[in-house]
């Protein structure tokens, strides 16, 4: 089968060519992923070598343990557990702050832009805009981490509750708290701005 034949696959015919020895395979999950784990990545971590480097990591990680995968899963969020954790580890280790940058790369990874921008006209939009980024990014990166990872997994890349229980090894309630309290003090940093 061809890497084109072969993209096209779901998943779980993937991860058995992978598990088979298919390193076309393997390539194949690592390129339908890449884009939004290095934007999961870097809003963990919030340096964008860093976050390369945790994809790297979770991706090599992931091929030696895909014999471990349990069929009836979903890889996704198997996946996303692995590299979840390598970049909260990654991020502990280097006991900083992290910034978030959403110009740098769309936090999705699925374009360089939101679908529904909404370019300002004038120059005191444009610096309004920016300002509110440079907020948001700032409010996000003084959330303690496992809430910055929830708001992430479900604002940024639209998880369901469940599956991002699953990522954390957690239940769902205590994602649906986290959330919670992220999204109120997000509001409270972002204050300002509505009244503005």
């Amino acid at each position: 089968m061809t890497g084109n034949d072969q993209a096209n696959l779901p998943d779980e015919d993937l991860v058995r060519g992978a598990q088979d020895g298919d390193e076309g395979a393997f390539r194949d999950l690592m390129e339908r992923y890449k884009r939004r784990a290095y934007g999961v990545a870097l809003g963990i971590v919030g340096d964008p070598d860093d976050a390369q480097d945790v994809v790297q990591d979770a991706f090599v990680k992931a091929y030696y343990k895909l014999k471990d995968f349990r069929f009836g899963s979903n890889f996704y969020t198997w996946f996303y557990r692995l590299l979840v954790n390598q970049a909260i580890d990654r991020w502990r280790k280097a006991s900083r702050s992290p910034t978030v940058s959403f110009d740098d790369a769309r936090v999705s990874g699925e374009t360089s832009e939101p679908e529904a921008m909404v370019y300002p006209k004038t120059p005191e939009e444009m610096a309004g805009n920016r300002e509110l980024g440079e907020g948001l990014a700032r409010a996000i990166a003084a959330l303690p981490e496992y809430h910055r990872t929830v708001i992430l997994l479900r604002e940024v890349e639209g998880l369901a509750y469940e599956e991002i229980a699953r990522i954390l090894d957690c239940s769902v309630g205590t994602v649906m708290s986290r959330l919670h309290y992220a999204r109120t003090k997000l509001k409270e940093a972002l204050k300002g701005f509505r009244e503005g």
